[in-house]
């Protein structure tokens, strides 16, 4: 495996680890698998350097992740923000894992940021806006869980992966390219597999836990909306999902129901990308994946104030649901110039 890291940068973290006792590790809102992935397995690689390291997210981790080594440790701030400031304003270095501006944290963002710790980034995401002590940026990367294992190693630390760490990092690149299916094409991402695999890793039970598994409600939520709430945009070879909060509401819906629902139209021959909206309490969610290098990253920064990668990228829309829809319908046409010059047949009849 290529150490494709800045040596400086690598000598300026174990550095910045030497210096520091307490840390604080963190990540983004609504955490996913690579998130909570790369937060809880660098948490325990410096606790067995004998670091006192928190974990302190935004809010709930979804269940899907509950399975994870270490997850009943994280300390969440929409549940118990003075215990979360306390964390904070004590470490001497917070790393942040897995997003690349401040807005991504929510309410967490002016705690976070206005620290007077050290700060590290390690992040994936095109475009980084985070100040920081020394950064770790590779939006080619398939998952920020693969950054930290590959940072891992450059630090010498690989001994100190054991069987829960190499659970956590797997599990965010299992999660990111969707089981080894998508943004894997560096050959060297199955030596790093094949080396989380030494560690006895179970990676049917995380395949089985973080991508297959769900609830009844959830199930029949996710059927109402491929069934209901489906729109077909031929013309632009798009897939539209569009869910409203009395949608989720009827299916008792809970964090994580949703997840995964937005690739689910990608099944359908001639379709190049899908979107997915869903009404949350305080905003439109704006969920994007896509085929072929279609830029949907394009789409979310110019519509909904986000970003992501070239094919998979989220954004958010302060407004009404309806005022969302319509601003991408408004839009669709702006990005047909992005479509494969050949595409197969649409079925859909």
């Amino acid at each position: 495996m290529k150490n494709i890291l800045d040596p400086d940068a690598v000598r300026n973290f174990q550095h910045l680890l030497e210096k520091h006792e307490k840390i604080v590790l963190t990540c983004h809102m609504r955490p996913d698998g690579d998130a909570v992935g790369s937060v809880l397995g660098l948490w325990h690689v410096l606790k067995a350097i004998g670091k006192d390291v928190s974990v302190v997210v935004p809010d709930r981790v979804p269940r899907s992740l509950q399975f994870l080594p270490g997850v009943r440790q994280i300390a969440v701030n929409t549940q118990y923000d003075p215990y979360c400031a306390r964390l904070v304003n004590e470490a001497g270095l917070i790393i942040m894992c897995d997003f690349n501006t401040a807005s991504r944290q929510g309410e967490l963002a002016a705690l976070i940021q206005g620290a007077q710790a050290d700060k590290v980034l390690i992040d994936h995401h095109r475009l980084p806006e985070i100040k920081c002590n020394v950064m770790f940026s590779f939006p080619d990367m398939s998952s920020t869980c693969e950054l930290v294992f590959r940072l891992i190693a450059a630090c010498g630390l690989y001994n100190k992966v054991d069987k829960a760490a190499a659970t956590c990092i797997l599990t965010g690149m299992i999660t990111d390219t969707q089981n080894f299916t998508v943004n894997c094409n560096n050959t060297e991402i199955y030596e790093i597999l094949m080396r989380l695999l030494e560690k006895e890793v179970d990676k049917k039970k995380i395949v089985d836990e973080a991508l297959k598994s769900t609830s009844y409600n959830a199930l029949r939520l996710n059927s109402f909306a491929l069934l209901e709430r489906l729109q077909i945009f031929e013309k632009s070879r798009c897939a539209l999902i569009v869910l409203s909060k009395k949608d989720l509401d009827n299916f008792n819906y809970q964090k994580g129901d949703t997840e995964g629902l937005v690739n689910m139209p990608l099944e359908i021959r001639g379709i190049v990308y899908s979107i997915f909206m869903r009404e949350d309490d305080d905003c439109i969610k704006v969920s994007t994946r896509s085929k072929y290098d279609f830029p949907v990253c394009d789409i979310c920064s110019d519509l909904f104030d986000g970003g992501g990668h070239l094919m998979a990228a989220g954004g958010e829309f302060h407004g009404t649901l309806q005022e969302c829809k319509d601003i991408f319908i408004e839009h669709i046409a702006d990005y047909d110039k992005f479509l494969p010059k050949k595409l197969e047949n649409l079925e859909i009849n």
